[in-house]
């Protein structure tokens, strides 16, 4: 038979056809108790790979992990992940497994990727799977922390997951508080974790705001995005004043940073840069940072200026992303050790 572009044509609009009638008559089964066929499994998970191989390769950073972070880590582990992958001493829930494809078990899957797959996993999620995509887009830092707490999984005990976490793993109601102290300590002091701010002492409106913005989503983390998303107005009012009242922040002796002290106690007014004290002091309804950790001063202050590569009107103009963007690349730590070795106001043993 003569094949003519008509007859194609006609073909595949045909072809088309049959298999919209096929889709419209419900004929093909879409339950998660059927399975998929071996072939269709081996074709969906090569593919996968495929891609997570090439798009890692082109847009995970080399620097994928990071395990100064590993008790922040854990908790978001526990309290989001474990129910579907497991963890050690921990089944995954059969509700997650009964899923098509179930989560795989990472103690045993993880060692075949290597660290840029495991952060594109981890930062886009997969279709098809129920593997999300990371929720706060611009948290990097927080997923190189996830890629380090996974990469341990094969060799981490029952035990040092019950560390790592705080015995959150082992909660089986909803005890608010424990929760929260499992990354943050009992004592509010973030159990020596860089990432994890000093919450003692801090006020009691400023934790209550942050809170209202991470459920919201005002304020990007999937971390505590996912911690608060539960809570309620009263959850919120009881864990700030229970924070707040817990010992303050102790100051060190400050750092002999002439420039650093120029900033945080004047600012640049050539730079339109205004001074640290000018707001975060006692009186102003603003976050105390005398006292708080370097690390996570700085962090926030990085993470506030956001990318570089995008021009200054493009991005946010609330007030302290514009103040971050103002300071010397330079000085963001400098400022951030100044500022944890400072005492401004009263602290409290």
């Amino acid at each position: 038979m003569l094949i003519t572009w008509k007859r194609a044509i006609l073909g595949l609009l045909a072809a088309a056809f049959l298999g919209l009638a096929v889709a419209w008559s419900g004929l093909i089964n879409v339950s998660a108790s059927s399975g998929h066929w071996a072939i269709s499994d081996w074709f969906l998970h090569w593919v996968m790979r495929n891609s997570v191989e090439t798009r890692s390769a082109l847009g995970s950073p080399r620097d994928a992990s990071d395990p100064s972070g590993l008790i922040s880590a854990a908790g978001h582990f526990a309290a989001s992940c474990a129910s579907c992958h497991g963890a050690p001493g921990v089944k995954p829930s059969p509700v997650f497994q009964a899923a098509t494809p179930p989560a795989p078990n990472l103690m045993e899957t993880a060692p075949e990727w290597s660290d840029r797959q495991l952060f594109w996993i981890l930062n886009h999620g997969v279709k098809f799977t129920g593997m999300p995509a990371w929720p706060a887009r611009e948290r990097h830092d927080e997923v190189r922390r996830m890629v380090a707490f996974v990469r341990l999984l094969p060799t981490m005990t029952p035990r040092r997951y019950e560390e790592l976490t705080g015995g959150v793993a082992r909660l089986t109601g909803s005890n608010t508080f424990e929760s929260c102290a499992g990354c943050h300590g009992a004592d509010g002091r973030g159990r020596g974790a860089p990432d994890i701010p000093y919450l003692g002492g801090q006020k009691a409106e400023v934790l209550m705001a942050a809170l209202r913005d991470y459920q919201s989503g005002a304020r990007q983390s999937a971390v505590m995005g996912h911690a608060a998303a539960r809570l309620s107005a009263d959850d919120m009012r009881d864990l700030s004043t229970r924070f707040a009242a817990m010992p303050g922040l102790k100051a060190t002796a400050a750092a002999n940073d002439a420039q650093a002290r120029q900033i945080v106690e004047m600012g640049l007014p050539a730079k339109q840069l205004p001074a640290c004290a000018s707001c975060h002091v006692p009186g102003k309804p603003y976050p105390v940072i005398a006292g708080q950790k370097a690390s996570y001063i700085a962090a926030r202050l990085r993470q506030m200026r956001g990318d570089d590569k995008e021009i200054d009107a493009r991005q946010t103009q609330a007030t302290m992303p514009v103040i971050a963007r103002r300071i010397p690349k330079n000085m963001i730590d400098r400022i951030a050790h100044y500022l944890e070795g400072e005492a401004v106001g009263p602290t409290r043993d």
